[in-house]
């Protein structure tokens, strides 16, 4: 008699689920859920909820207890072989006595890549990869590209009227879109691991950049980009002690005789202009990455928006289009260089549209980034 064909699928897709149970929690870290099955049952569901705390698979294998024995682990992501903050998970699964584990992905970070599924097979454990794998790379794009391009995922959100207007041409923008599309941001904020923007917006908008959200349990870094030195650390962006980031150029002249000053919750960090004159948005988010950054958020204005998109450092547009129209004095979207022919302009892929309240909400991303990470 032929042993019934396991959907392999089926149960990786549960441990997905379990793992994007993570996404305001577990930063730095990856998102990973386990699923443990035994006889066609789920015996055992684990995920990792923070850093520091117990893996998915010790979850999900003290929930299985000895029904663990000869059964089979479902893992989004290669387990861990290093001792870190926790123990190896492989090890935890060769104790356990598993016979088969699937993997959705092999872990991008060097310390592992590899080396757990190898511990397993060299003590006789079926290790299968790959199943799901897009799924589970999209799940944590952000450490993923961390890992392997040394700087965080970027995001870049914008709201407008659906003419492409962001402000009149007297600079009032409050609010272009509803308190409904606010809430949505904050959400995304708090799936983040660094929110960007610069001096000009803060002032402009007395913008707070924290996560107010019921299911924000961790705040980002907020990165404001200050290269002229126009904060001063009384605005209120200050006045909350989550911490700050604020990126000034060698010739920041703040950066050189008041760098004291700041409040203990601001460190500054300097990064080169480019030649241009700008600060070197490659160099910040490198920056970034060495501080264990996984994702981005950005919020600003159409120069900084078109100069990271310019720079292809944008890996995925978050666009709200609210049911109003502004007219041609009103400011544009986005800052980009003048184009001679279509094939210069950027071109994007509509991964998701959807209404927010009474917004249009549009995630794009380019073209390159579809080979790039998420494949």
């Amino acid at each position: 008699m032929t042993k019934p064909r396991v959907n392999h699928q089926f149960y990786m897709q549960r441990a997905l689920e379990l793992a994007a149970q993570g996404r305001f929690s577990t930063h730095p870290n990856p998102m990973v859920g386990c699923v443990i099955v035994a006889n066609g049952e789920i015996v055992g569901e684990g995920w990792h909820e923070r850093a520091g705390e117990p893996h998915a698979e010790v979850h999900a294998l003290r929930q299985a207890g000895e029904r663990a024995r000869g059964a089979t682990a479902y893992v989004t992501l290669e387990p861990c072989s290093h001792f870190g903050r926790t123990p190896p998970c492989a090890d935890a699964l060769i104790n356990a006595g598993l016979q088969c584990v699937v993997v959705a992905m092999q872990d991008p970070n060097p310390q592992v890549s590899g080396e757990g599924i190898a511990r397993l097979q060299a003590q006789g454990i079926d290790v299968k990869v790959g199943v799901l794998e897009h799924d589970a790379r999209r799940l944590n794009s952000g450490f993923v590209s961390r890992m392997q391009r040394k700087r965080p995922w970027v995001r870049v959100k914008m709201a407008a009227s659906l003419d492409g207007r962001t402000a009149l041409a007297n600079g009032a923008s409050q609010w272009v879109t509803s308190s409904d599309v606010r809430n949505d941001v904050h959400r995304w904020r708090a799936q983040s691991g660094a929110i960007l923007s610069t001096a000009e917006t803060v002032l402009a908008d007395q913008a707070q950049l924290t996560a107010r959200h019921q299911q924000a349990v961790l705040q980002p870094l907020r990165v404001i980009i200050d290269s002229r030195g126009l904060l001063t650390g009384e605005e209120v962006v200050f006045s909350n002690t989550a911490p700050i980031l604020l990126v000034h150029a060698p010739d920041t002249q703040r950066s050189v005789d008041s760098a004291t000053r700041w409040p203990e919750h601001v460190q500054v960090v300097t990064v080169e202009r480019t030649k241009t004159g700008h600060i070197d948005l490659a160099e910040l988010l490198h920056t970034l990455a060495a501080r264990e950054v996984n994702s981005v958020w950005t919020e600003c204005g159409a120069q900084l928006a078109g100069a990271l998109i310019e720079a292809e450092l944008v890996d995925e547009l978050i666009v709200y289009l609210a049911p109003k129209l502004m007219g041609h004095t009103a400011h544009g979207l986005v800052h980009l260089p003048p184009f001679e022919a279509m094939s210069q302009v950027p071109e994007l892929k509509f991964t998701d549209v959807r209404l927010v309240a009474d917004a249009l909400r549009i995630v794009a991303v380019p073209h390159r980034v579809r080979g790039d990470i998420l494949s």
